[in-house]
């Protein structure tokens, strides 16, 4: 796998209002936040640029609403912002998307001729999977560090209820088999880049 010197790291919505367990129920992946963590960290130390996302709910009970403190960055993600040696943009959206926030991410790329996107966040089969099934629409090169991501359990239609990890692996063969993304781990994105 090869990681352009250019590729952006689009950190999704690593917010503190997630670890609010009573809202959001059981998630999987406890490794995720070292592993964007790490990523944040070398994207910096090689002046790649980095995008960091915050979702600004709209619904007047969500931890991540405007105004409420859940609505900031995790403390690790908020620790470097701004340290890095490559550019950065924050990105404000209501939306699953990060493609349709403030300012428009797809014209920042293209701005910047950048063409390869990696995607880390939360959560696996939401945001994360939005934005890259939107990168790969619009024609980015799209990288989803996997096991940098985490979800929640979740119902459905019909009394259905996935768990986290069947949430993750579903979204995770949506992205890779249906050509969205190249889902791989963190490892190989780290060796890659440096």
């Amino acid at each position: 796998m090869d990681i352009a010197q250019n590729a952006a790291l689009v950190v999704v919505d690593v917010q503190k209002g997630f670890e609010e367990v009573d809202f959001w129920g059981t998630r999987n992946n406890p490794a995720a936040d070292d592993n964007i963590a790490a990523l944040i960290d070398v994207w910096q130390s090689t002046g790649r640029p980095v995008v960091f996302v915050r979702h600004d709910s709209v619904k007047p009970g969500s931890p991540l609403r405007t105004g409420y403190e859940g609505n900031g960055f995790k403390e690790y993600v908020e620790r470097r912002r701004g340290k890095g040696d490559g550019a950065e943009l924050l990105v404000t959206k209501s939306v699953n998307s990060a493609f349709l926030g403030t300012p428009d991410l797809g014209a920042w790329l293209q701005e910047a001729g950048i063409s390869q996107v990696v995607l880390a966040g939360i959560q696996t089969n939401m945001c994360v999977e939005t934005t890259a099934r939107m990168g790969g629409n619009l024609g980015y090169e799209v990288v989803v560090a996997f096991d940098a991501t985490y979800t929640f359990d979740l119902e459905g239609p019909f009394g259905w209820r996935q768990s986290a990890d069947e949430l993750a692996r579903a979204s995770a063969v949506s992205l890779h088999g249906g050509g969205f993304a190249d889902v791989v781990t963190t490892e190989d994105v780290l060796t890659a880049a440096k």
